[in-house]
Formats: C-alpha cells, sequence, structure tokens
C-alpha cells in the first residue's frame, strides 16, 4: 500500500516507447520518491512511483498476478499500477485465500489484483480506502481503471485515437510533448465560478478527470484499432433519515464507526501522526488514536501571527489533555515563493488559499512522519458548515410566489450601488432555493465575470450562469429534504473538487500520506441516515458528533466556534503584498495573453484596496491563474 504516482499508456496504433513512460513518471517523483517500476508488453506500459508505506520489500509495482510461472514475468495475465491504502485488506486476503488464490507478498496490491479475479469490475465495492489503480488484462486485451468512492485519490486521462494516457497528475499526461496544451476556455469560466474546474473537466481540452466512486474500461478489440471507452458509477451516497433509533442509540453507533474507522487507518509500517487544528474534527482524531496508540501521538499545528487566524491555543490545550507529542509552527507565509510552487504542483488553477497552511503543516509533519490522520469530511458529513443552519432559514422564504420575491428583494438589490453591505443578501433572499446556495458558495456576484474576462472570451464562452456542475447534484433530493440536497451538493463538489485535490496536492508535494478517517465510507453510509434534527439541532450544528465525544473531549473544544482553516490573505493583499498584486495581474504579458479585461482587474485591485471590500478570493483566484499560466503556458 503506498501514495503513489501512477501512470500508463494504451496504444491503439504504434508501439509503447520506454522514453515516453519514464518522463511521465519523472514528472511524479515526489508522490513517489522511494522507488520507481515500468512494465511493457504488448500494446501497454504501466509506470509507478513508490512512496513505501506497508511491506516495505515485496511490495514494488507495477505487479502481476500469479498466473505466471517463476522467472517467465512475460506470460502474466493481470498487470496492476495502484496508488492508495486498502484498510480492510487483511480480511479481504484471507477470503481470498479462502477461495484458493495463492500470495506471494504481504501487500495490499496484489490482494486487488486477486479481488480482481474473483469479482471482476465489482472488486471496487470490496474495497474499503482511498485508491486509484489501473489494471491491464490481457486476456481481455482492456484496461480497467477506478478511483475511490469519495475521490481522495486522484485519476486523469487522455484519448486521442492513437493512445489512450492515464496518469495521477496531469503533468505527466503533458510531459509528452505531442499531446497539444490546449485550453479549455468553458474549464476557465467554471474556474472562476466555482474556484476549481469540475469533473470531469480539466483546464485542458481532452484531458479529463475520472469522477469520484466510478471506473472506467477502455477495451481493444482483437489487434484491430477499434477501441470502446465506458465510464460507470459504482457508489454514491443516500440520505434517507431513519427515525427508528433512538438518540442514545445514534450516538452509541456514531462512537463505535468512528473508533472503527480511526482504528483502521492506524495500520503502518512507518511512523504515523495527526494534523491538529484544535477544531472538533482533528481533535476528535487525536482523541481516538489517543486511545489505541501505545506511544503519545505525535500532533501538527499552524498558526499565523494574525490573532484571529490563530487556532494554535486550542491545538494546545488537546495537545496537553491527551498528552501528545506536539509541534508547532507560527507560519509568516511568503506568497512570493509558495504561489509558483503550488502552481506547479496543483497542474490546473485552483483557488483555494487553504492550500497554503495545509502545505506548510505537511511540510512540518513530513519531517517526523510519512502517514499523518487528518479531519477532513466532518463538516459535510454532520453538517458543521455555518451556511447550512443560514441556508435553512432563507429556504422560510420560498414560501412566497417567485414573482414576489424578485419584485422586493431583486428590486432593492439592484438599486443598490455595486459593494454596499446587504446587497448580496437581499439579492440572495429574491432568488430560488438553488441559486441562493449556488450563490453562497461560489465567488460570483452579477457582472463579476463580464467585467473580468476579455470580449474574446465572452464571445467564446458565453458566461452562463446554471451551475450545471451544482444542478445535477441538487436536483436529486426532492424539495421538503433541503439538508439532504445541501450536503449531498457539497459532498459531491466542494469535499471532492476542492478539499480532497487541496488535501491531496499540498501533501503529496511533500511526500507525505494523508488519511482521513471521517471520510471512511462505511462511516458516511451510516451518517446519511440520522435524522437531520439531531446533526442540525435548532441550528446547533454537529450535535450527534459532539454527543458522540462528550465524554472524550474537552469543553472547551465541544462548545467552542468553528473556525475553518484559512490565512490573513485580506490584510496581506491590502498591505505587504499589494505591489505584488499589480506587479504579476497588470503585468503586459499577463494582460497580453487575452483572458481578461485590462479595466476588470485594475477594478477589482482598486475596489479592494480603497472601498473596504474584501475581495481577496477574486484576487487569489486571479493570481493563482496567471502563476499556472507562467509554469504551464508558457515553456
Amino acid at each position: 500500500s503506498e501514495m503513489c504516482g501512477i501512470a500508463g499508456i494504451l496504444y491503439i496504433k504504434g508501439r509503447p516507447e520506454k522514453a515516453t513512460l519514464q518522463n511521465m513518471i519523472n514528472m511524479m517523483i515526489h508522490r513517489g520518491p522511494d522507488g520507481e517500476g515500468i512494465y511493457i508488453n504488448g500494446p501497454v506500459a504501466l509506470g509507478h512511483r513508490r512512496l513505501s508505506i506497508i511491506d516495505l520489500d515485496t511490495g514494488a509495482q507495477p505487479m502481476s498476478n500469479e498466473a505466471c510461472p517463476e522467472g517467465n514475468r512475460r506470460n502474466s495475465i493481470i498487470w496492476i499500477t495502484y496508488n492508495g491504502e486498502i484498510y480492510n485488506f487483511k480480511n479481504l486476503r484471507q477470503d481470498l485465500q479462502n477461495k484458493g488464490h495463492r500470495f506471494k507478498t504481504k501487500s495490499d496490491t496484489e490482494t486487488i489484483i486477486h479481488a480482481y479475479e474473483e469479482y471482476g469490475y465489482d472488486c471496487v465495492k470490496k474495497l474499503r480506502g482511498m485508491f486509484s489503480f489501473g489494471i491491464w488484462d490481457a486476456k481481455k486485451r482492456s484496461l480497467f481503471l477506478a478511483r475511490d468512492r469519495l475521490g481522495k485519490k486522484p485519476l486523469y486521462y487522455y484519448y486521442d485515437g492513437h493512445r489512450f494516457v492515464f496518469a495521477s497528475e496531469i503533468k505527466a499526461i503533458i510531459s509528452d510533448r505531442n499531446i497539444k496544451r490546449e485550453i479549455d476556455m468553458s474549464a476557465v469560466s467554471d474556474y472562476f465560478t466555482y474556484q476549481y474546474i469540475p469533473f470531469p473537466k480539466t483546464i485542458f481540452k481532452n484531458i479529463y478527470k475520472l469522477p469520484p466512486g466510478h471506473f472506467m474500461t477502455v477495451r481493444m478489440a482483437g489487434r484491430s484499432s477499434v477501441i470502446s471507452i465506458n465510464i460507470n458509477q459504482y457508489w454514491d451516497v443516500q440520505y434517507s433519515p431513519d427515525n427508528s433509533l433512538s438518540e442514545d442509540e445514534w450516538v452509541e453507533g456514531l462512537r463505535e464507526k468512528l473508533i472503527e474507522a480511526v482504528k483502521m487507518r492506524l495500520i503502518s509500517d512507518v511512523p504515523l501522526g495527526a494534523f491538529l487544528s484544535g477544531g472538533m474534527d482533528s481533535s476528535s482524531i487525536v482523541a481516538i488514536m489517543s486511545m489505541y496508540s501505545e506511544s503519545p501521538v505525535k500532533t501538527f499545528s499552524i498558526g499565523f501571527d494574525e490573532k484571529n487566524f490563530n487556532e494554535v491555543k486550542y491545538a494546545r490545550l488537546v495537545a496537553e489533555h491527551f498528552k501528545t507529542d506536539h509541534h508547532e509552527l507560527i507560519v509568516k507565509p511568503d506568497a512570493v515563493e509558495i504561489l509558483p510552487k503550488l502552481a506547479w504542483e496543483f497542474d490546473e488553477p485552483f483557488a483555494d488559499s487553504s492550500a497554503i497552511p495545509t502545505y506548510y503543516v505537511s511540510k512540518m509533519a513530513r519531517e517526523c512522519i510519512t502517514v499523518v490522520l487528518s479531519g477532513d469530511g466532518g463538516d459535510e458529513t454532520f453538517a458543521g458548515y455555518s451556511r447550512y443552519a443560514g441556508a435553512l432559514n432563507y429556504k422560510k422564504i420560498d414560501i412566497l410566489p417567485p414573482s414576489v420575491k424578485k419584485a422586493v428583494f431583486g428590486g432593492v438589490s439592484s438599486v443598490m450601488p455595486q459593494g454596499m453591505k446587504g446587497k448580496g443578501f437581499l439579492r440572495h433572499l429574491s432568488e430560488s432555493g438553488f441559486k441562493r446556495y449556488a450563490g453562497m458558495i461560489t465567488q460570483d456576484e452579477p457582472g463579476y465575470l463580464e467585467s473580468l474576462f476579455s470580449g474574446d472570451v465572452k464571445k467564446e464562452i458565453g458566461l452562463n450562469k446554471n451551475y450545471l456542475f451544482f444542478k445535477q447534484f441538487y436536483d436529486r433530493y426532492p424539495d421538503n429534504d433541503y439538508l439532504s440536497k445541501i450536503q449531498y451538493l457539497d459532498t459531491k463538489t466542494y469535499l471532492a473538487e476542492d478539499i480532497l485535490t487541496k488535501v491531496d496536492r499540498a501533501s503529496m508535494l511533500c511526500s507525505l500520506e494523508t488519511r482521513a478517517p471521517l471520510l471512511d465510507h462505511e462511516l458516511i453510509e451510516f451518517a446519511a441516515k440520522i435524522p437531520h434534527e439531531l446533526k442540525l439541532n435548532n441550528g446547533e450544528k454537529k450535535y450527534i458528533f459532539k454527543k458522540a465525544m462528550e465524554d472524550i473531549l474537552p469543553k472547551e473544544i465541544l462548545n467552542r466556534a468553528k473556525m475553518g482553516f484559512n490565512m490573513p490573505i485580506t490584510s496581506w493583499f491590502k498591505e505587504d503584498l499589494s505591489s505584488y498584486l499589480s506587479d504579476v495581474l497588470l503585468d503586459k504579458r499577463s494582460i497580453e495573453r487575452g483572458f481578461f479585461s485590462r479595466k476588470g482587474i485594475e477594478a477589482i485591485l482598486h475596489n479592494h484596496k480603497k472601498r473596504g471590500r474584501d475581495l481577496s478570493p477574486k484576487i487569489w483566484a486571479l493570481l493563482f491563474f496567471e502563476h499556472w499560466c507562467r509554469n504551464w503556458l508558457d515553456v
């Protein structure tokens, strides 16, 4: 089992060249500094970069099944390149041995191969953990690719009729100079709307993400060049509140699930620790780890000079309470140094500035450990975001007819000057439940993209504002089940595309593996049955989660307000960095790319600096985009 970089190419025309694949895996050395492997046979080439976590000696990849006589590796039938951790692999391996499978190694990698032999494509349903992998089945002449249920591990692919290419990172795919770096302009518009590029798109035409919870088959028909590609969803979360259990039974059941999810993630042959922010989620993970670790848990926290952003005192309180081996770092981040680095590692524009603290805390942790547990996922699963309570309150206004809402709230909002407090709030009230929530979770406001993009870009993309990426998930649950609608939407979109991308890239940049017990799919399935009023109880967020941790966590942690892992970019952009912003964003080469109107950029910088508006998220998105262009387009 390992956090790694995987890559592969299936040639329909032509033969695999080792050099091409070697370049691909070289691009991902940070994902796997401990070793590499390449397998080439017939039309297929598979590659792997390894960060060793379990079975340090015999777990090398790509790996084959046992169908080959020793010494004759070329005849083996099934080959895998895999990135991930399967926490239930020992039980699964036992089941497979009982069915007659023979194992050569102690690795979870080999367990996946045998599970594929036994269960075919359904093998993914048996895996509990995080993964992305590619399996070449020589007999079927097919490539089977899969990604874990929630999208912790990335998988990108490219197909041009001549060959099919896949990898853990886009940079591996575009390391091949024959693959054109053409920008998908609709993805650029999506980026400035959502703050990330939603699956299945990427910033480049013809390169796609396999969505979380999906698998893909790429089959060649005989020796000829015909190929078929199919994508299937194998998992989804079902919200169906079950009112038959008492509150105490839910609390009991939840505590068991939490403990099980953490304990499973403590298996490792290398040193292991935890991120500790002092919030409910990470403190709960540390508390449970302390119950089941022989030695003190190693914990890592990060703080900033700005005191409103400093959670360090809460982290310290938890560390003292559970007697952890605690490390903390007060950061004065250097955006000028870190931005180009992140823009290289993220492969496509990504506008969540908390990538910076995530990177710093990963870098600090990696000095002592190789595996870290984090509290990601608690807010989506247990309704921890403040916006949930807000959204449910606003929902009450939807008993008014749409025309009345538009006339009253929309009318007042439209005459208020741009940037005036309350303007956005009234506009939200005038909209449908869907548009309102979409507005709350994006950086969008009327006229923003219109004034930002150049005329050419607007002609090419026609700025539609239907939030189609969100709509498909929002519409999944009935209107009278609003909390399920928005929890499901966030789990499918923000969690997968923002939070998990951020954690994977920032930690892999430091070659650190991150495990997230609160995103255990069985825990999520369990939580999806908990009645709403036990998650959000009269406006109290995470009610049931707090109850489950009541006897375990110190009172001060249970009762404190949520902060979020944010950075003081607002104040930096106003003072320290304001000249840096215009140097980068109004630079001749930035403007000459032709994406943005110079006037639009000037207006954003001016309004942020002089008119007291906090436009730092919008500025950050522009800054990251420009650094991304410098890394990936100006070469």
